[in-house]
């Protein structure tokens, strides 16, 4: 018997040496007993012989596939999760296509276990929650407490990192820890939950957030608690909400239907919730525009608008002053809308991306077009503010406004003009951006397209009524 033994028990690298040399000794795996650190795996473990495995000579080359699966399942909690992966690593040898019969047993229980770290990776990300404490400097530090399923800490660290890079964050798990100090990462000792705070004034403004978003019409009880299971709902703020929302979903659902033909009232907890939601994106890092620009240009107008207009992202000046279509686009909007007798004070206007992208050109700073990765990483802040606003129309103002809306790309030839449904409800109508109309040499054809941009306009405002 030989003894193989891993420093962590996420540690891939190390399982994936060990297996290496292994299998080019051609090791049987009923032969190896893995074991995580001192802890004896089983009973033979004691029996068997720590030695230093054969040297790599003919290392096998396997799929690339099955590194990716080995990659899930060595952070799973399966205690066999190491020997089992070495047995396929070993028939894999013999039988260079296994990894393509997803019908055999083995293969079949190593994907249902990669699905399930995969699921508990989702879980992390969407539950954990931070709070304020004051850090022995004085200076806030956000403490989170969460419990994964399996050995996903780790692993998870970078997304954080990214996250929340301009933080200074801890997250306590009963295994490890990890601190981030606004520069680097370092690990700690596992904690407990007695060790991260209770709680702390932020909570109070997401949850009326929260419930401010909530939409009874939209509520599935089931589907809910199978995204979101209530071991999860300890954790988390919000979610002390759940209830009396449920509760409250049918009568609130009809009080929704016998006012939507009704002027709509702003409540004070909608403004907070769209002030907080402001205040947040104005340390948005989810993508690496943030690192250029002057600063986040969120929506403004009215949380109860009726229409809601939708452009690419801030232009050079949009960015220096902090508010959207005020540069030459801008002007250009302005004078569409007026044409059309759009009253802007009384709309929402906003942008598919939040922060200026350009090309740095001697003191020039060149709009440069967002990519679909750029748009997809606001996708969330847009998504926010329609479910806040609620507009009953609402205005893309060209195609990455239009991909931003409906997660694909659109073509403006071919849907401009008509009304379109949106994924998550509600009507859209899309329309060239004014910044097209600036890039028309000829004067004749800019002044027609200029009357066809305000008959859109004009079609959009009537269907919002």
């Amino acid at each position: 018997m030989r003894l193989a033994t891993l420093p962590a028990p996420d540690d891939f690298d190390a399982w994936r040496d060990t297996a290496r040399a292994l299998a080019a000794g051609d090791v049987p795996p009923d032969d190896v007993v893995w074991q995580v650190g001192d802890t004896p795996a089983d009973l033979f473990a004691a029996a068997a012989e720590e030695s230093a495995p054969p040297p790599p000579v003919g290392t096998p080359s396997v799929p690339r596939a099955f590194i990716d699966l080995a990659r899930s399942v060595v952070m799973a909690a399966e205690p066999e999760r190491f020997a089992l992966l070495y047995t396929v690593l070993h028939r894999l040898r013999r039988e260079p296509k296994l990894m393509e019969d997803h019908a055999d047993p083995l293969i079949r229980k190593l994907e249902v276990i990669a699905k399930n770290v995969r699921r508990d990776i989702h879980k992390m990300r969407a539950f954990l929650r931070f709070r304020e404490v004051a850090d022995d400097d004085g200076a806030s530090r956000y403490v989170a407490w969460f419990e994964p399923e399996h050995h996903i800490v780790r692993a998870n660290a970078a997304f954080f990192v990214n996250r929340f890079a301009s933080m200074r964050w801890s997250i306590l798990t009963p295994e490890v820890s990890l601190h981030w100090d606004g520069k680097a990462l370092s690990e700690g000792p596992g904690a407990s939950k007695g060790d991260a705070p209770d709680g702390d004034p932020t909570e109070e403004v997401w949850k009326t957030y929260y419930a401010s978003i909530f939409n009874p019409a939209r509520v599935k009880v089931g589907a809910m608690l199978k995204e979101m299971p209530r071991k999860y709902w300890k954790n988390m703020p919000e979610t002390a909400l759940v209830g009396q929302l449920i509760a409250g979903a049918q009568a609130r659902e009809s009080g929704m239907i016998t006012q939507s033909r009704e002027a709509p009232t702003i409540g004070d907890n909608v403004q907070a919730a769209w002030a907080a939601l402001r205040d947040e994106a104005a340390a948005c890092t989810r993508c690496h525009l943030y690192k250029h620009a002057t600063q986040t240009v969120f929506g403004e107008g009215p949380v109860d608008a009726q229409m809601m207009f939708v452009g690419e992202q801030p232009g050079d000046q949009e960015d220096l002053a902090g508010t959207p279509f005020v540069g030459p686009a801008g002007q250009v909007f302005n004078r569409a809308i007026a044409a059309a007798e759009i009253d802007r004070s009384r709309v929402y206007v906003t942008n598919a991306v939040k922060h200026f992208k350009f090309e740095q050109r001697g003191k020039r700073r060149i709009h440069a077009k967002p990519d679909t990765g750029e748009i997809q990483a606001c996708r969330w802040w847009i998504e926010q503010e329609q479910m806040l606003v609620r507009p009953q129309v609402t205005v893309a103002l060209g195609a990455t406004a239009g991909r931003s809306l409906f997660g694909r790309a659109v073509t403006i030839g071919r849907e401009r003009g008509q009304a379109l449904r949106l994924p998550e409800g509600g009507e859209a109508w899309i329309t060239v951006h004014p910044s097209y109309l600036l890039r028309l040499p000829d004067p004749a054809q800019k002044e027609d397209e200029f009357a066809r941009f305000v008959e859109d306009l004009k079609k959009a405002k009537a269907a919002a009524g």
